[in-house]
């Protein structure tokens, strides 16, 4: 059941690590967590949040039984009042009949001269006759009434049995146990800080706009509650950031804030760690930290040696030879250099001063590399930007090692401009031919438990 505000709510499902996990079809994320003997400790899903439907119909159900159980409520006091007004109205009725047959008696026997004031009295008599047809009228709107009561009394008992079935007297109840499960989540996900890439499902494509070409991102380190979306279109040309407040004011288009950066960016491997951005600067190799808070530069470094302005881009071209990036263990900035032959060159940066606190030389391509990511401090570059194109290379920083993979995922779009690892939502956020597309991860991880020696 939904009930927190979170980017998306989290289940923990403890199961054999031999079983296949086989979430409902949509946005889910999970990773399985096993010790060094292979037991499985956890695994992680993420449902898609328009699966957790249930509490909207349970609220959408208690306001129509409220709504219900007020007008029955009304039409109880109405009733009462038309009782009390139909018992009056049917003497009067019976008045007026029996008064009407006097009348004729009268004329008919003709025993005593009729005065002008019998006159006069049978005149108003006669006057209130259209009263006889508005008093049946009034008879039947009472049985109406009476009715009407007995549907809405029916009505109530039946949205009464609907609502008992749902559960949702049992709200709270089970409000507090998915808070307990969220906190056991909480200590497992922990545990699982880092791990190994072993899948790429989805996407999900979360909305359509802008051009071919362009990033959207969260902040990774942004607490459960700020999910706030930055989003800007285009490789070039443009230094406009258009800021959301959620993930459902993005979809409906509603903005909380622009912000127009002092210089235009290049290329579409930008991120948002820690309240700011981090971005190429057009035309150079210049990159720049700017803050949305303050809405100032805070600083701007050259990148020394790295290529830019479509010297060492990946296989879209774009100007995306600078990629900025950031994963669980702080900011990264992936590029080329002529001293390492036009190869993927990775070093870490200091976020508030963005000097370089260590440089990794790989021996793959950046020209030949369709996108790249980081994750838990392993380099992950795809082999093309188009159909068919796989996770191919991984490069360790840990341990200065790389290795050849084969981790395909679905390229919906058929051409990729941007994709890039959020740690905070385990999620690749992808910009796929004018779509804005998320990807879930699978993570492999092995961790010690407490009985281990």
């Amino acid at each position: 059941r939904r009930v927190s505000a979170t980017f998306m709510e989290m289940l923990l499902i403890c199961l054999e690590c031999s079983t296949t996990v086989r979430p409902k079809d949509g946005w889910q994320v999970f990773s399985s967590a096993q010790d060094a003997d292979g037991r499985c400790i956890c695994t992680v899903v993420a449902p898609e949040q328009s699966l957790c439907s249930r509490d909207s119909k349970g609220r959408q159900l208690r306001q129509l039984l409220e709504k219900v159980q007020n007008m029955s409520q009304s039409i109880e006091v109405l009733n009462l009042r038309t009782q009390r007004d139909f018992q009056y109205i049917m003497k009067m009725e019976s008045q007026i009949k029996g008064l009407r047959s006097k009348f004729r008696q009268i004329e008919s026997e003709k025993k005593t001269p009729v005065t002008r004031n019998f006159q006069e009295l049978k005149g108003k008599m006669e006057s209130l006759q259209p009263l006889i047809p508005v008093l049946e009228q009034y008879k039947t709107d009472t049985k109406l009434i009476a009715q009407f009561k007995e549907e809405v009394r029916n009505l109530s008992g039946v949205l009464m049995g609907i609502q008992e079935e749902m559960g949702a007297y049992d709200y709270e109840e089970l409000q507090q146990r998915v808070l307990s499960l969220e906190n056991r989540l909480r200590n497992c996900m922990s545990k699982l800080t880092c791990g190994k890439l072993m899948k790429i499902t989805g996407p999900l494509t979360v909305k359509t706009s802008g051009t071919r070409f362009g990033a959207w991102m969260t902040d990774s380190l942004a607490s459960s509650k700020n999910n706030r979306v930055w989003y800007m279109d285009s490789y070039t040309n443009n230094k406009i950031v258009k800021e959301f407040k959620s993930i459902s004011d993005f979809v409906s288009g509603v903005e909380s804030r622009t912000y127009n950066l002092p210089f235009k960016w290049a290329g579409t491997n930008h991120v948002v760690y820690n309240g700011s951005l981090y971005y190429n600067k057009m035309q150079s190799n210049i990159l720049v930290h700017y803050s949305f808070e303050t809405g100032r530069v805070v600083t701007q470094r050259a990148l020394e040696s790295a290529g830019f302005h479509n010297v060492y881009p990946y296989t879209w071209g774009g100007f995306s030879d600078i990629d900025l990036m950031a994963d669980e263990i702080g900011l990264w900035v992936v590029y080329a250099t002529n001293q390492n032959a036009g190869n993927v060159v990775i070093s870490q940066l200091n976020p508030d001063t963005l000097q370089i606190l260590q440089t990794w030389n790989t021996e793959y391509s950046k020209r030949n590399a369709g996108e790249s990511f980081m994750i838990c401090g392993t380099l992950y570059i795809t082999n093309s930007h188009l159909t068919g194109a796989k996770v191919y290379y991984a490069y360790s920083t840990k341990t200065s090692t790389y290795e050849y993979t084969d981790i395909p995922f679905h390229n919906q779009y058929f051409h990729m401009s941007m994709l890039d690892y959020n740690a905070r939502d385990r999620a690749l956020y992808g910009w796929n031919n004018g779509h804005q597309v998320l990807f879930n991860v699978t993570l492999f991880h092995i961790i010690k438990t407490e009985d281990d020696s």
